[in-house]
């Protein structure tokens, strides 16, 4: 209704009637909140553009020896040499998701001729289905490592047997096991005591790794900073209005 001596509003004429019907320190305490647990929380951007951007690593390109190469160490550059592009990057067999890392004009040599059951004159025909070398369940049918060896230096690789030198196939034959933790490669494995090293019944080695490194929280200063600065508005602005 009117005021008596004039006609605004009576709502109008009496500010801290105005006050109480449009609550504003709850409308800054509101904004005072938001803002202090904004500025708690790391930023997300921030994060992410300090996480370096890492190149898609060539599934195909030739393991780099270390300074001192241990037999084992050789042996990775003779199975990517001989043994991966039948058996795979990983030791993981000719499957469907390993050709997709081989050129689009590659991945289907049995069609080609080749490989298939008619090759060209330089060919060979490739069995569809070549087993794994790394990994649970692999290499079962070798007792030990002199097994392993002997057959390798006899069969393999598959298109040229018998090619790989003994040197090669001893190196070959230190990185499968170690490749499947039977071996621990600190010392070099010779015909003396690869009989003692069992291959269908390993026993694996543990590997320990380090936990994982927990992501640092970012704050925010200019949040906290606002936060605190609204929040002492309000109670300022609380303690004037109880006063009143």
């Amino acid at each position: 209704m009117p005021c008596v001596t004039c006609s605004i509003p009576a709502c109008a004429a009496n500010p801290r009637l105005v006050l109480r019907r449009f609550p504003l320190q709850l409308l800054l305490f509101s904004i005072g909140i938001a803002l202090l647990f904004a500025g708690l929380f790391f930023d997300m951007s921030t994060v992410v553009a300090q996480t370096p951007v890492m190149p898609t690593p060539d599934r195909l390109a030739e393991p780099t020896l270390p300074a001192n190469p241990s037999q084992a160490d050789k042996g990775a550059q003779v199975y990517w040499l001989s043994c991966l592009p039948c058996h795979g990057d990983r030791g993981q067999g000719l499957t469907e998701e390993f050709k997709q890392a081989y050129p689009a004009e590659d991945r289907n040599c049995w069609n080609s001729g080749c490989h298939g059951k008619r090759p060209y004159e330089n060919g060979f025909t490739l069995p569809t289905n070549i087993p794994a070398v790394i990994g649970a369940g692999t290499l079962q049918k070798f007792p030990n490592a002199s097994i392993l060896r002997s057959y390798i230096f006899a069969t393999m690789p598959y298109w040229k047997p018998a090619s790989l030198t003994e040197e090669e196939t001893w190196q070959l034959t230190a990185f499968l096991l170690r490749e499947n933790n039977i071996w621990t490669a600190r010392e070099e494995l010779t015909a003396s005591n690869a009989d003692l090293v069992l291959v269908s019944s390993p026993q694996a080695i543990a590997t320990p790794q380090p936990p994982p490194a927990a992501t640092p929280w970012i704050l925010s200063p200019i949040y906290l900073i606002v936060g605190f600065i609204v929040l002492t508005l309000l109670i300022f602005l609380l303690r004037v209005f109880r006063k009143k």
